[in-house]
């Protein structure tokens, strides 16, 4: 039965709409709303009252569509009740919109599930916080443009001049302003009376209302206004609000815009379009050459910080200077090189060392706290390529850290640095996975129109903007300075800027008006290219598993196929669903599947490089683990690409023979992985550099130099750049020095000499630089934004509990003993401690079910329903209707009893 056919079932507040919900709808409301749960409402009034307060109101808001926020709005300026045919009329227009009218009831719906709305079809309330944040006043005028009604308008003006308006438009008149306001609000809501009215009008005066009409509804006049405005005025087609201020009334607007609260619904979200569609194929190539690259940019990173990072600084994060050290290093733009920095970090490879300088055989950096790898990335290290990638993906995908705002400043004008405070944005994660998630609803190796896919983001999420009325400030925008075009190197080569659809790394972000989600899906589009996520700007098979999305639906030959990329591809029709948020368990089995998805699309290693006679090594393609490790040492890497070129100096060959190598062991080395025969300058080098390496050796006496033939050691003493090293002879083929052994082998070498090392024993020392680690660190929590969505068990657990707060709080009872008559529902009963003892008692005996007010050892107070099983020693054990178990309470802490009603 409806509420209409029974007046007496329809709610009176949002509490007894609440009781009379089931527990699947409960737990929907719970699931949208997680901060109502936080902590678990006693019962179900304070679960209203809660759901009314602003904060909590505002958040459901800001998680609203454009077109359920559109119907909050209609609702916010319509008569507190309206009808639904009311609320229809001012969605649709006195004309009706056939697509607002299918949608609305989905609106209107979601509305109630999130407890925004509630009441029947014949008597919709908005709850009264959000009356006050969506109605319309001067102070904060609504997005519909729409200004107060008759009656708000007119409350300080004097009945002579209400009833001089009434007169003046042609009505009778009335002996108090109430009904003349009443009569007046008629006129304007009667469409054949306002047409005939209007039509006495001067255009001038129709003019005024058309600037009026759409918002804002206010102007202003002066002492002796125009003969437009004054015939307006006498009608009361406008209404003076303040001296000087006029307002268009709502009922006129209304009238006048055909009934309609908005100038524009929009009640289907905008499709995604694409821009072009590429092979699947070449998606996935190209998307697995960018994953190659990004875990090559990662290692290569944490290569150039082997031995200590940069240091942190005093306020936290990364320098300016060394950012830019940085992205020389790996050759790309720094705000892309903050990007790799920022992932490295948030896969929990980097992290600070939290001053432990002094702890390992770095001396040159003290006590500083610096940057260094994670003993994680030893253990990243030894992964597959396709495991090290989905850490690194899954890692991008919850982290709220952003990037992308690196170089601008924050609130007190500070600039934000890498790795350092402000970065975190706590919608990153749910902006990355919705982009994401949109790109799966189009065809396979489509790539998005970047405009149609912010408008979509737009109209899932309206921006602050689009809430609080036109000319509000939006909370989420920033201005920021542009920053100078990227070069054609850098981060358009590193994000595939070169194929059809991909968008190069947006440094600074877009527009400074932009809101933030539209900033952070620009970012999420060129951070999932330039991490191989999408290929060419599409999403990938291997990207499409990390997010758990289905698999993609393909297009025909037959449809429609682009020419170029300005064309766009018409798939609204075979958009899919977006995929539905994962659990961390779900997520790290979607991350093992991209993972397997991955690994055939990533070149095999190689076993072998190309020695040429220019002393240089080529690597046709990535090379196996160890090879490349030692190729590091015994080479420099002179250009990367797809093949990497090396080149062999004095200097990394003695550097591979201070790692503790020989000259034949390099020989040997070389002849094994190389395809082409050791050019003969090559073998000329290395063992040239041999022969003088350790031909000089250095100990600890404070130290010395010790060298067979004293003629070497005569050329050394003569040199004035050895000066400083306070060297003296102590025998014919030794030499004391006043410097320590690590200052004395590197002054030698700055001389051009090879010395070598060697123990007291006489014995030749490896100098192999050890890598650095920090002590175990954790990845950085993300910052979460809000509470968590609760899981299914922890929604009944309290959606019992909140019933049987509810039960004990409203059911009814007598008063015994003691108790105040008067006792209203939801207040503690109060009872003597003789009648509580006694009143537990006779519940024994008798079975009786008791309602009972206690306190626990936290001073909390609660009402319980309970069936007294036996009363001994100071306690009472009974069942708990509350808890839903059998419990033992202290007497002392029982405030009072109460028997239930029959």
């Amino acid at each position: 039965m409806s509420t209409e056919e029974n007046p007496a079932a329809a709610p009176r507040s949002l509490a007894e709409a609440l009781r009379g919900r089931d527990d699947a709808s409960l737990a929907a409301l719970l699931r949208s709303r997680p901060d109502l749960i936080t902590p678990v409402p006693t019962d179900l009034t304070q679960l209203a009252t809660r759901a009314g307060t602003r904060a909590s109101v505002v958040r459901a808001l800001d998680r609203l569509d454009r077109f359920t926020l559109q119907t909050a709005q209609a609702l916010a300026v319509a008569p507190d009740p309206a009808t639904y045919q009311e609320l229809l009329g001012l969605m649709a227009g006195d004309d009706g919109d056939p697509a607002v009218s299918a949608a609305l009831p989905h609106a209107l719906g979601t509305l109630r599930e999130q407890a925004l709305v509630w009441g029947g079809d014949d008597r919709l309330r908005l709850v009264r916080t959000g009356r006050e944040l969506l109605a319309p006043s001067p102070q904060h005028p609504s997005p519909t443009g729409l200004g107060p009604t008759v009656r708000e308008a007119a409350a300080g003006m004097s009945p002579g001049r209400i009833q001089e308006i009434v007169a003046t438009a042609g009505l009778p008149s009335t002996h108090d302003s109430v009904s003349a306001l009443a009569a007046l609000t008629g006129l304007f809501d009667d469409a054949e009376r306002m047409s005939a009215l209007l039509d006495q009008a001067p255009s001038e005066s129709l003019e005024v209302l058309e600037r009026l009409v759409w918002g804002p509804p206010y102007g202003q006049v002066t002492a002796d206004p125009a003969p437009r405005l004054r015939w307006l005025l006498d009608r009361g087609l406008l209404l003076p609000t303040a001296p000087g201020t006029v307002v268009l009334p709502r009922e006129v607007a209304l009238r006048l815009r055909a009934g309609r609260a908005h100038r524009t619904t929009e009640p289907v979200p905008p499709p995604v379009e694409a821009t072009a569609v590429h092979r699947p194929q070449m998606v996935d190539a190209t998307a697995a050459g960018q994953a190659y690259t990004a875990l090559a940019t990662v290692e290569e990173l944490l290569k150039d910080w082997h031995e200590g990072g940069p240091a942190v600084l005093r306020a936290g994060g990364l320098s300016v200077r060394d950012l830019k050290r940085t992205a020389v290093a790996l050759d790309v733009p720094e705000p892309v090189a903050a990007f790799w920095v920022e992932l490295a970090y948030a896969a929990g490879l980097l992290a600070s060392d939290g001053g432990a300088g002094a702890s390992h055989a770095l001396t040159s950096a003290g006590d500083d706290e610096r940057y260094a790898a994670t003993p994680a990335y030893d253990e990243w290290l030894e992964r597959p390529p396709g495991e090290r990638w989905a850490r690194l993906a899954t890692a991008w995908l919850a982290a709220t850290r952003t990037p992308g705002l690196v170089g601008e400043r924050d609130a007190k004008d500070r600039t934000l640095s890498a790795l350092g405070a402000g970065l975190d944005r706590s919608a990153a994660p749910e902006v990355r996975h919705r982009v994401l998630a949109l790109l799966a609803g189009l065809p396979e190796g489509a790539a998005p129109d970047t405009g149609s896919l912010l408008a979509r983001l737009r109209w899932e999420r309206p921006p602050r903007a689009d809430r609080t009325g036109a000319g509000a400030p939006s909370p989420y925008a920033r201005r920021t300075p542009a920053r100078p075009a990227e070069g054609a190197r850098g981060a358009a080569a590193r994000a595939g800027a070169g194929g059809s659809g991909a968008p190069a790394y947006p440094a600074g972000g877009g527009s400074g008006d932009e809101d933030l989600r539209s900033r952070l899906a620009r970012w999420t589009l060129a951070e999932a290219e330039m991490l191989g996520v999408t290929g060419r700007g599409a999403l990938s098979s291997h990207g499409r598993a990390l997010i758990g999305a289905p698999p993609a639906p393909r297009h025909t030959a037959a449809e429609t196929e682009p020419t170029g990329p300005g064309d766009k591809l018409p798939v609204h029709h075979r958009q899919v669903p977006p995929p539905p948020a994962l659990s961390p368990a779900e997520q790290a089995t979607a991350a093992a599947a991209a993972a397997r998805l991955l690994e055939p699309l990533l070149p095999e290693p190689l076993d072998h490089v190309l020695l040429q006679a220019d002393l240089t090594a080529v690597a046709p393609g990535p090379l196996e683990r160890p090879l490349a490790d030692m190729l590091g040492v015994l080479a420099d890497v002179e250009s990367k690409g797809g093949a990497t070129v090396y080149r062999f100096t004095p200097g990394s060959v003695r550097r591979a023979l201070d790692a503790g190598q020989s000259a034949a062991d390099l020989h040997a080395f070389l002849a094994a992985h190389s395809r082409t025969p050791v050019p003969q300058p090559l073998t000329y080098l290395i063992d040239d550099v041999a022969r003088r390496h350790g031909h000089l050796r250095v100990g600890a006496a404070s130290s010395y130099v010790r060298c067979d033939d004293d003629a070497v050691l005569n050329e050394i003493l003569a040199d004035k750049r050895a000066a400083g090293l306070g060297l003296r002879r102590l025998a014919p083929t030794v030499l004391a020095a006043r410097t320590d052994p690590t200052s004395l082998l590197e002054g030698l070498r700055a001389m051009g000499f090879a010395p070598a090392a060697e123990s007291a024993e006489g014995d030749v020392l490896i100098a192999r630089a050890d890598a650095y680690r920090t002590p175990p660190r954790t990845p950085p929590e993300p910052v979460p934004d809000g509470p968590p969505v609760p899981d299914d068990t922890l929604l009944a657990a309290a959606i019992r509990a909140v019933r049987a707060g509810d039960l004990a709080s409203t059911a009814p009872r007598k008063p015994v003993g003691g108790e105040a008559a008067g006792t209203a529902p939801g207040e503690l009963p109060r009872t003597t401690a003789a009648d509580t003892l006694a009143a537990l008692q006779a519940a024994v005996l008798t079975n009786d079910t008791l309602w009972i007010g206690y306190v626990n050892a936290e001073g909390a107070a609660s009402q319980r329903v309970i069936d007294p099983i036996r009363v001994e020693g100071g306690f009472v054990t009974a069942y708990d209707h509350t808890a839903d178990e059998v419990r033992t309470y202290p007497l002392h802490r029982i405030t009072g009893v109460a028997e239930l009603a029959d």
